[in-house]
């Protein structure tokens, strides 16, 4: 539903010397394009064609006159240079990983013949046992802090086990949202989708969403650990401050200012943020529940003891709902001047330029009023697609309300492994339930399209139908790593393991060093894919091998 926008003027044929008009444009590949063909004379249109073009490839848009009384006109599209492959440097970069995965298994495959490992031991150091790569290693010892990074331990067992499923989601979300971060290899596919979103299928969308559910998941385990060690919920809420504030501070002072532009400014620096963000919802969500929670996790003796994760929570329940309907009250009642009610749209020349300036709706209305246009991102990935020209942020302060509401869900995930713990069957059975709910949600807010339904998935918006859908995915995913890491021990989590104890570290590590070597350096082509995945590979593998070196320190950054 874009306006039509002016792409080149094709001057009239030389009738003398047989040359015809020509006209040299370059096209966006991302999407399909539909070129329409008018007349200078009559502003009539003359042809009009749709086509998906190639990477670098080199068409012929060929128009002839074949009647000039009735000013009839031939359009042909012809391929003078096909696109190239754009997908082999990811075939390339796949088969070398697997081949490094190869290698690891065969090197623990050999560290289980018994002269092989001696030799290993011996030249290493005797007292390594327990430090070799890959191996099914136990967790640290941590003292109980309230964080979420690394996860607590989840079980109240002597022997303090530590749920390595939850790392290893963190450590998986994460390592995705580094790569994407760095350019995702300057694929389309790999960056954040302009607008709506749909089932999911654009995976970039996704990763910030699980990095908060997974919050919440660790935030019931986190609370559960320190209350059944004897600290007082006066000493849990002063934790629960500090480590907001600090994750707040740290988005807007050390990761949102770009400081090889100048000095720390005030007239321009964005206030909101992903670590802005976390932090808010980690206090409001830690808060929650603070209020409710019991040092004793046990079995709860009222009535319907199936729903012992939930039912003594009501006033919980209670209060998310209430947060949702402020949501879609602001949402689709909150008059936004010269926009419609309740509009969802991008702005600019979507909706067929209509509302130009109503970018977000009430979202980008309530963020402008309160924060002003210059604390605000200034480059939203709408701006792209439909030249959008107002600052909208995807942190903005409507959005905040449910990415409570998923740190919630997660927080749901946590209680469930905490109250049926050494029962995989009964957490698995109620994360596929959970999993299935959000699900049948979503297909009724979206109508199971992408641009029809009553509320339509999108990230920028953070739309509940967006969280729905995250969580029924979220739900899934820990389910699979659940069943891999810590029920059959099939996989250690290796290596999102060691970034996913480490999160808070290389988030804001990768934030900050983005821009220097070896993290980045200047390329030769920088139209070159296999560059620019190689070089944003090389980053987040860096990123990944800085996190098992601090892991075999046993060192872990704690807020």
């Amino acid at each position: 539903q874009c306006l039509y926008q002016f792409l080149a003027f094709v001057p009239p044929s030389n009738e003398s010397l047989r040359k015809p008009g020509t006209a040299s444009v370059m096209v966006d590949t991302q999407h399909p394009l539909t070129l329409l063909l008018n007349s200078s004379v009559g502003d009539r249109d003359l042809c009009k064609i749709q086509y998906h073009f190639g990477e670098f490839g080199n068409y012929s848009l060929v128009v002839k006159i074949l009647s000039t009384s009735t000013q009839t006109v031939s359009c042909d599209l012809i391929v003078n240079e096909g696109p190239i492959n754009s997908y082999l440097p990811i075939l390339f970069a796949f088969l070398v990983y697997m081949g490094i995965l190869a290698i690891l298994i065969a090197g623990r495959l050999l560290m289980k013949i018994d002269p092989v490992r001696n030799w290993v031991y011996k030249k290493l150091n005797p007292r390594a046992t327990d430090r070799m790569i890959n191996s099914e290693l136990g967790s640290p010892n941590t003292t109980d802090s309230l964080n979420c990074d690394p996860t607590p331990q989840s079980w109240s067992t002597g022997s303090r086990q530590r749920l390595h499923s939850l790392d290893t989601f963190r450590g998986l979300s994460l390592v995705i949202m580094v790569f994407v971060n760095y350019g995702g290899g300057k694929y389309w596919f790999f960056k954040h989708e302009s607008w709506n979103d749909f089932c999911h299928l654009h995976f970039p969308s996704a990763l910030f969403s699980r990095f908060v559910f997974i919050m919440g998941t660790s935030i019931a385990l986190a609370l559960g650990s320190m209350l059944r060690w004897g600290s007082s919920k006066w000493k849990v809420l002063r934790k629960i401050l500090w480590r907001s504030s600090v994750l707040i501070l740290l988005g807007i002072i050390v990761v949102n200012p770009n400081y090889c532009l100048g000095p720390l400014s005030w007239d321009n620096l964005r206030i909101p943020g992903v670590l802005q963000r976390l932090g808010f919802t980690y206090l409001v969500v830690a808060a929650l529940e603070l209020l409710f929670t019991r040092a004793d996790s046990g079995t709860w003796e009222g009535q319907c003891p199936a729903l012992q994760d939930i039912l003594p929570y009501w006033p919980q329940w209670i209060f998310i709902l209430v947060l949702e309907t402020i949501w879609l009250c602001l949402t689709f009642l909150l008059p936004v001047p010269d926009c419609p009610r309740g509009y969802l749209g991008p702005g600019g020349i979507g909706d067929f330029g209509r509302y130009p300036n109503c970018t977000g709706g009430a979202a980008g209305y309530i963020d402008r009023l309160l924060l002003g246009e210059k604390h605000m991102y200034q480059h939203p990935s709408s701006g792209v697609t439909y030249q959008s020209t107002m600052p909208y942020d995807p942190e903005g302060i409507l959005g905040t309300i449910n990415s409570i509401v998923m740190a919630f869900l997660g927080l749901q995930a946590g209680k469930i492994t905490l109250f049926y713990k050494d029962q995989p069957k009964q957490i698995m059975s109620r994360f596929i339930i959970w999993g299935i709910i959000m699900g049948i949600i979503s297909a009724i807010l979206t109508k199971c399209s992408k641009e029809e339904g009553f509320i339509p998935i999108n990230k920028n918006l953070w739309s509940i139908s967006y969280v729905t859908t995250m969580s029924c995915f979220a739900f899934i995913l820990l389910l699979s790593i659940y069943y891999l890491v810590d029920v059959k021990k099939w996989w250690s989590g290796a290596p999102f393991l060691y970034p996913g104890m480490n999160s808070i570290l290389v988030y804001i590590g990768h934030q900050v060093f983005a821009n220097y070597f070896p993290f980045k350096w200047k390329m030769q082509d920088s139209q070159s894919h296999a560059e620019h995945l190689t070089q944003n590979l090389t980053a987040t593998t860096l990123w990944v091998i800085i996190s098992y070196i601090l892991y075999r320190r046993r060192i872990f950054w704690k807020i």
